[in-house]
């Protein structure tokens, strides 16, 4: 049997080890992994925290935007990169959980192959209409959508988005006979939105067209109503079980050392409760509303958005090949 001073004397070199390691991390330019493609309202508000975290950490962070394969290009391609502290990731709904629900086969484990170190945010989805679209709220398209089963059509971001699991969600509770039609992106599906060539689409940007009225807010996503429309209903308050938000957090391969991760989730959270990113975080532009969760409760969040939309994937039998 192993001597417990021997063991003690044996583990307290490896806490001088991570003490250490952690005083002198980093000590040169960090990369986050962005697997999107430029010009997004995430990478927008990514931007804004890590201007702010480099200069903390007092060194460069370059943004690598790694596009492709519905965000799971990039993110397998951190998963894979080593386990330094010098490679991050900024992980996804899509990439983490629920998106990889859908997927047969993906070369990475969301769990297993990262340690996932702060929550950032989430982003709530909007239902919009065109703004003369003959119904004024929620409830009015609802029954419509009832009395015309079939023929009412929507569009997301695409099959698995926190929009599209929204929508879905709503029609197998109220069973509704909506159908989907899928775009390459938000821009193409707003342009027959306001051409009328769809009924509905839902959006996480649509500040600038609410604002000139060309489109209307009938109801949100998220679990609370949003500040920016305070008389907007949440599809919660149409039906309790329906809440979906596509989220944004950091993480990093799984052997990243557990004093660097420590250390990264001080600092993230750090900036993220300083009163100036607060408010750039939350212009209608970005959309976010800010949740700043550190590692031991993101991957508590994380579980709890599997288990969620499990059934939910599982009844609707969605996949992406």
């Amino acid at each position: 049997m192993l001597n417990l001073t021997k063991l003690k004397w044996m583990i307290a070199p490896l806490f001088c080890m991570g003490a250490a390691l952690a005083d002198t991390y980093p000590n040169q330019a960090l990369r986050m992994i962005m697997p999107f493609a430029p010009g997004t309202a995430s990478e927008n508000a990514m931007k804004i925290i890590l201007e702010k975290l480099q200069e903390n950490l007092k060194v460069f962070i370059l943004l690598d935007n790694k596009p492709g394969a519905g965000s799971t290009l990039g993110t397998d391609m951190a998963a894979k990169a080593p386990a330094d502290g010098y490679t991050l990731v900024a992980s996804y709904n899509s990439s983490i959980s629920p998106g990889t629900l859908l997927y047969n086969k993906l070369p990475y484990d969301a769990l297993k192959d990262f340690k996932h170190i702060a929550l950032i945010g989430v982003f709530p989805q909007y239902m919009v209409v065109k703004g003369d679209y003959g119904v004024k709220n929620i409830q009015e398209f609802l029954a419509l959508v009832k009395s015309k089963p079939g023929a009412l059509n929507y569009s997301s971001a695409g099959v698995g988005t926190s929009g599209f699991l929204a929508v879905e969600l709503l029609k197998q509770t109220l069973n509704l006979d909506l159908v989907h039609v899928p775009y390459k992106g938000t821009g193409p599906a707003m342009t027959d939105l306001l051409g009328g060539r769809l009924d509905m689409v839902m959006t996480s940007s649509a500040a600038s067209l609410v604002a000139s009225g060309k489109i209307r807010v009938l109801a949100v996503s998220s679990d609370q109503r949003n500040p920016n429309y305070p008389e907007t209903p949440t599809l919660s308050e149409i039906s309790p079980r329906v809440h979906a938000v596509s989220w944004m957090g950091i993480s990093a391969p799984a052997q990243t050392p557990a004093a660097v991760v420590q250390k990264l989730e001080k600092e993230i959270l750090g900036v993220l409760n300083q009163p100036d990113i607060k408010t750039k975080l939350s212009e209608p532009s970005l959309g976010m509303s800010l949740t700043p969760l550190g590692s031991e409760k993101f991957l508590e969040f994380i579980q709890n958005e599997t288990n969620k939309w499990r059934p939910v994937i599982k009844a609707g039998n969605f996949q992406i090949n």
